[in-house]
């Protein structure tokens, strides 16, 4: 089984993505590690708590906190697609114990890497804080490490971000540290709204859940993000970045890809947070990062509705 961490700020779609991935029962998940994005680092912790239980799994499953705040600027959240608990209140009926794990996440995955070299996949679908504060703590992560899936950016698709027009909320809420991470050597293949926009929860895929665990949940969890979508896209679904980033980690041919350097705009107010990608190699630089050029979003959505339905 392939050995992995998962670095979240579970809003609706981390949900998703820790539902997929536990259901799957094809990966070895060594631990989950928490960092503040969709919602405050505290309510992160509540919601990967309580979706660790709905799973039960909380036995062998631990959450690690990380960082509460990006590396320079203030924090940003992203209440809008996820309500103000970052799961629609989903999950206010399951009660928890706080397990308090002494570890900060970017040392659990310092730890874990350094443990099992060359064979870890860090699944990165939160800002990258946790990341860019490992590596920097511990270069040697990037040669340690296996692969990194992040969620975020987009780099085909300029103008269409879903924060400002340039960026992606993921790259946005901490440009800093996705600009380390973007140069720390480390094997990265980004999962961009270039593709996950392509693969869509609609209200019928859901219907497909009825009867199953996990019907009410997904259900009530996804209202406010299918309104964002109606808002936004006039489409009432609910893209699955996030779990597209696990189904990467699951079977790598869901997307094509192709290397190239790509870069993070930390300087502008225009454009912070833009990932951009030197397609036609005008810099002369080493490509950095393997790119999303395609997806076969029928066959993702067949996968992740089956093990759901599990």
């Amino acid at each position: 089984m392939k050995k992995v961490i998962l670095d979240v700020d579970t809003g609706v779609d981390d949900a998703l993505a820790i539902l997929y991935a536990v259901n799957s029962k094809q990966l070895d998940i060594l631990g989950i590690t928490a960092v503040s994005g969709n919602v405050p680092l505290e309510q992160v912790n509540i919601n990967t708590n309580r979706i660790v239980k709905l799973l039960g799994v909380e036995d062998r499953i631990n959450v690690y906190k990380g960082a509460d705040r990006p590396l320079l600027k203030q924090p940003y959240h992203e209440f809008r697609v996820h309500g103000n608990d970052g799961v629609g209140g989903a999950l206010d009926d399951i009660a928890i114990d706080f397990p308090e794990h002494d570890v900060f996440a970017p040392d659990f995955i310092i730890e874990q890497a350094k443990k099992h070299k060359g064979e870890l996949t860090l699944i990165a679908v939160g800002p990258l804080t946790n990341v860019a504060l490992a590596v920097r703590k511990e270069p040697r992560l990037a040669e340690w490490l296996k692969e990194v899936i992040i969620m975020g950016g987009l780099v085909q698709s300029a103008g269409r971000g879903n924060t400002i027009p340039t960026s992606e909320f993921n790259i946005y809420a901490d440009a800093e540290a996705a600009k380390i991470v973007f140069h720390s050597g480390m094997n990265i293949t980004l999962v961009s709204l270039d593709v996950t926009r392509q693969v869509l929860l609609t209200e019928e895929h859901i219907e497909e859940l009825k009867g199953t665990k996990y019907y009410d949940f997904v259900k009530q969890s996804t209202v406010d993000y299918r309104q964002f979508s109606i808002n936004l896209y006039g489409i009432n679904g609910c893209a699955l970045h996030d779990p597209l980033s696990v189904g990467v980690a699951l079977d790598p041919t869901f997307v094509q890809t192709e290397k190239y350097y790509v870069d993070v705009e930390t300087q502008s107010e225009l454009s912070y947070g833009q990932t951009i990608c030197d397609f036609r190699n005008i810099l002369k630089k080493e490509p950095n990062v393997n790119i999303c050029v395609g997806v076969d979003s029928e066959r993702f959505l067949q996968d992740f509705l089956e093990y759901l339905k599990r």
